[in-house]
């Protein structure tokens, strides 16, 4: 089983934290998806036949695209791969896109999943990040959603913003689980050098919360979303019962995956591309037949550190006898040693072969997690 990643990296307005590119040029956007076309067909040896059991559109606004379009991709896709019957196809959609014309468009493809950016249930705090939409077009749009049988719904929120109490965060995971959503994911705010938040932040005219306040936050949503029923199965995620993300479970499991479109990347076990991230340079590579990709063949090093690093985020844990098996006695015996001291300070657990971070673990899961990189 493998999982196909449909990049779409256009925004209305460009976010205050991310950089996406901004148009609304109705030319571009077609010429980019009879793109993505192309290159589903120019990739087809990719996967080696693996069966497709998930398909998802991330990236900047995938809603930017018009039901037409992204039915012509999902159709390419089907042409070229094998697609099992019940593939999770998702798409992330802004929720100022989330008009009823818009999902009476949607509702023929066989599209199962929305993922909605909504960030915040506060207006002063979407305004100070550039999102288009408000916190009631937020909640209008889930309950439009599931007015349409859209029954698997997950959102994006963002805590950590400068001057956000805890109050304000607990009204943030209220609102979202009054929703009656399935599934959750929550991010820390990051300043990514070359976004406007980061010059906001070196310029002094923002400051960044403290860690001890972050970690705060982070055990307040931990707790309500274990109260609301819940599983906390990866360090951001949270879900009901079998509403998992079947995607980003893929990655986690160290599972190939081909990624469409300019600056998307794609996993096959033994190596890992990229397509060149200008938008132009995508377009005439592939109408060329000559995509512009950066090929990184991976060491067993990485490929252990990367089943390290995905596995371990996991409330499944990394399977030790896994780590033996694929990369032999002396990974294991590595393992074994870098993971001793913090099992002995109760941040890792070992349960039926499977190395765990404890919950108090998981607020340092990065130093953790590289420490036991080779």
């Amino acid at each position: 089983m493998s999982c196909i990643y449909v990049h779409v990296p256009f925004c209305k307005s460009r976010c205050i934290y991310c950089d996406f590119f901004s148009t609304t040029q109705l030319e571009l956007r077609n010429q980019y998806v009879d793109a993505v076309c192309k290159e589903i067909a120019l990739t087809q040896q990719y996967l080696n036949g693996d069966t497709i059991h998930s398909i998802y559109f991330g990236g900047g606004t995938p809603s930017q695209l018009s039901a037409m379009q992204i039915s012509h991709i999902l159709d390419t896709i089907s042409q070229h791969h094998p697609v099992t019957n019940d593939c999770e196809i998702t798409i992330e959609m802004n929720p100022d896109d989330v008009t009823p014309t818009y999902v009476d468009e949607l509702r023929p493809l066989p599209i199962n999943r929305i993922s909605l950016g909504i960030q915040s249930f506060h207006d002063a705090t979407l305004q100070f990040i550039h999102r288009r939409h408000t916190a009631q077009e937020a909640i209008n749009a889930v309950q439009l959603l599931q007015a349409n049988e859209y029954g698997n719904i997950s959102i994006d929120l963002m805590f950590g913003f400068p001057g956000e109490t805890l109050n304000d965060w607990l009204n943030d995971i209220s609102q979202a689980l009054q929703l009656n959503i399935q599934h959750l994911s929550a991010y820390s705010l990051m300043y990514e050098e070359g976004t406007q938040l980061y010059e906001l932040l070196t310029s002094h005219h923002i400051q960044e919360i403290e860690d001890e306040y972050s970690r705060d936050m982070y055990s307040l949503l931990m707790k309500k979303m274990q109260d609301a029923g819940f599983e906390h199965y990866e360090i951001s995620n949270f879900a009901k019962p079998n509403y998992y993300s079947r995607h980003n479970s893929s990655y986690w499991n160290n599972t190939h995956y081909l990624g469409l479109g300019a600056g998307a990347h794609s996993y096959n076990g033994t190596s890992r591309q990229s397509n060149v991230c200008d938008l132009k340079k995508y377009i005439d590579g592939i109408n060329q037949k000559h995509p512009v990709i950066d090929i990184e063949m991976l060491t067993k090093d990485q490929q252990y550190n990367e089943m390290v690093m995905t596995r371990l985020r996991t409330s499944k844990g990394l399977q030790m006898d896994t780590i033996k098996h694929l990369f032999g006695n002396d990974y294991y015996q590595h393992l074994i040693q870098a993971a001793t001291p913090y099992y002995n300070l109760g941040l890792l657990k070992n349960t039926d072969g499977n190395l765990i971070l404890t919950p108090k673990g998981i607020y340092i899961s990065n130093d953790i997690i590289a420490s036991l990189f080779v």
